[in-house]
Formats: C-alpha cells, structure tokens, sequence
C-alpha cells in the first residue's frame, strides 16, 4: 500500500491569518473539497467535552469546518452519542445541555446538534463489519443516517487506550450504548445495589429477561444478561455500571467500529494536537498539558492520521512539572509512560489490518 498524505499546519499565526483561517485552508489543501458534499446530510463527529473538563476543543474550531462544507453545498450537523459511564452526558437531555454550556450549540456553530443515538443511547443501526472481533457494530442511527462523515478530533492520552484521536473518536464516539458496552466489556454490568430504588425501569427495558429483584426489591442481574447495556440508560439513578475490558481487546474493537462506521461512504478527518492532557476529555477535570501544542492536521486516512500524531507527540519537549514529567520519562513513548497498561500502537495496527488505511504517510507541511 503506498504512503498516505497527511497534511499538517502549526499553531503559528501572523495578522493576516488567524487560526480559523489556517483551519480552513489546511482542510482545502488536504482535499475536502474533493468530496461531493451538494445537499448531503454531514455528520461532524465531536467530542463536547464533559462539564468541568477545559481542554476539549473551542466549538469555534467546529463552525470554521462547518462554514467549508456549507460553502461546498453540504448540509453539516455535529453529533456525538451518548456515555456509557454515568456523568452528564449519559442521556440525550443532560448530553445537549452538556454540549450547549460548553459551546457547541446553534447559535455558536449555525447548524444544528444532535445526539446520534436518541434519548436513552438506544437509537441505533446494525452495521455488517464481520471482522475478528465483531460481526454486527451497533452505531448511532442519526450518524449512520448521514451521507458523509467528517471527524474533528482532539488528540491527548486515554487511561484505556494509551491515547485518544481519529479512530476512538470515530469508533467509540459512534457506538450506541449497546456498541460501547461491546466494546467495553463481555459480559453482564456490575450493580451498585445501595442505590437501587426498585423503580422496575430497568426492567422493563430489558429484553433478554435479565432483571430480578431479591426481597428486598433491590435489582439483581441473572446470567440471561446480553450485555446490551440499555439498563444503564433507563438507570435514572446510576445504579448500574460498566465492568472495563482490557485495553488491548478494547482497542482491536474500537478499530472494527470505526471500519464499521466509515465503509461505503465519504469521510474526512481532522486532528488537533493541542491541549494534550494525561486523560480523556470525558474527565470532568484536567490536568496541565504533558507537552506543548503542536498543530493541526487532515488525512482522508484516519489510520495514518493518528499514527503521524502519535510520532509527533513523541517528538515534542514535556512539559515541566506535568503528570508526564512527574512520571520521569524514561520511555521514548509518552503514552506508555503515561499509561503503563495500554499499548496505543494496538488500535493503529489493528485498524491497517483490516482495511481501515494504512500507518505509512507522507506528512505535507502548509
């Protein structure tokens, strides 16, 4: 497979271009416009940030992407789906609520935000994959809906993952709750039984005849669990929780989602290598940056695109007195040290693997 190009500007700005502009004339150079956007439905996959976390990207970065597509004929929307753990973006009320206060509104954006799996995470489509790990990938409906998908990407470090970037945006990002949950774990969820109200949602939303209450009308989960997940999102009292998977399966999963979600259509990819936390920016808190921001890049390849980050990442000074630099970095890879359990070069490989692209690029400087 020959070299993919991956186009990259830095954060440097003079007073005839400001960011934005430098944005959008990145996205241009690296081919957007190649893409037949007139009247198609456009999907921005974003991530909103959860409340109290500072280092999502600034919606403004969305608006300029999206004034590009318009500009083409398209007709953008942003959307994420909803959460697997409990926080505020769980559901689709508390999910928009979350993604107007930090910005990425109407208003803000001039086009619309929608969750992609509905109200309770459960609006979802069934998409062939039939890789080594999963068969059937359950994506948002409203992002499956769209003709075209374009992900806008943060890049910083994942206690998971090793890192976070193109393809968990797009993999993860997209999965309905019942997809996230099959990424995530095998098996039945964990109880925290102390809160358990015996409210019987959760029970009727099960469809596998999973739900029981002992006598004392407190939830007990039997071994006909699926492990769907739509208990967690008719939980209105965060009873139920999500057992974590190992980060390496997690990771193969994650790449087959993202196949899953980007076959047979147009797609496009932006990433920012700024504001690169330890952490993901579904922490409702975070830490100084571990290293300096670096800049913009775009790629029609989503494999090749996190790889050139990853290697820029790694080439970058640390940032003194940060969780990175506490932790004495003695390997070359940051998020190795970062997060000694997770192995980030897993998902990359993972996704060349079956098809996804390719880690070979041609990195193009504007």
């Amino acid at each position: 497979m020959s070299k993919s190009k991956v186009y990259f500007t830095d954060f440097h700005c003079e007073s005839d271009e400001n960011l934005l502009d430098k944005l959008q004339r990145l996205i241009k150079t690296a081919g957007i416009g190649d893409i037949d956007f007139n009247k198609q439905y456009t999907v921005i996959k974003v991530h909103f940030g959860e409340p109290g976390n500072m280092a999502y990207l600034r919606p403004n970065y969305g608006r300029a992407v999206a004034d590009v597509i318009k500009s083409l004929g398209g007709r953008p929307f942003f959307s994420d789906c909803n959460t697997l753990y409990v926080g505020r973006r769980k559901d689709g009320l508390e999910h928009l609520e979350a993604a107007y206060e930090n910005g990425y509104n109407p208003f803000t954006l001039n086009c619309p935000v929608i969750i992609g799996d509905g109200l309770k995470g459960t609006d979802e489509e069934l998409v062939d994959v039939n890789k080594e790990y999963i068969k059937q990938a359950k994506i948002g409906k409203a992002i499956m809906d769209a003709d075209i998908f374009i992900s806008l990407n943060h890049f910083k470090g994942h206690a998971e993952t090793g890192f976070g970037g193109a393809l968990k945006n797009i993999g993860m990002g997209c999965g309905s709750r019942a997809g996230k949950m099959e990424m995530h774990q095998d098996g039945k969820p964990k109880v925290k039984i102390d809160l358990c109200t015996g409210c019987g949602k959760c029970y009727k939303a099960c469809a596998a005849k999973a739900i029981e209450y002992n006598q004392d009308n407190k939830l007990v989960i039997n071994d006909n669990c699926v492990g769907c997940g739509r208990c967690i999102g008719y939980c209105n009292f965060n009873v139920i929780a999500t057992n974590w998977n190992a980060p390496e399966l997690l990771n193969y999963k994650i790449a087959e989602y993202a196949y899953g979600v980007l076959k047979e259509r147009p797609n496009f990819h932006i990433n920012f290598i700024c504001d690169v936390s330890a952490d993901c920016d579904c922490m409702d808190f975070n830490d100084i940056p571990i290293i300096a921001d670096i800049g913009m890049l775009a790629s029609f390849d989503p494999v090749a695109l996190d790889q050139a980050c990853g290697d820029l990442a790694n080439q970058a000074d640390v940032i003194h007195d940060s969780s990175l630099d506490k932790a004495k970095k003695a390997n070359p890879d940051i998020f190795t040290t970062i997060h000694p359990a997770t192995n980030w070069h897993t998902q990359i490989e993972h996704g060349e693997k079956i098809g996804l692209g390719t880690k070979e690029y041609e990195l193009i400087k504007i």
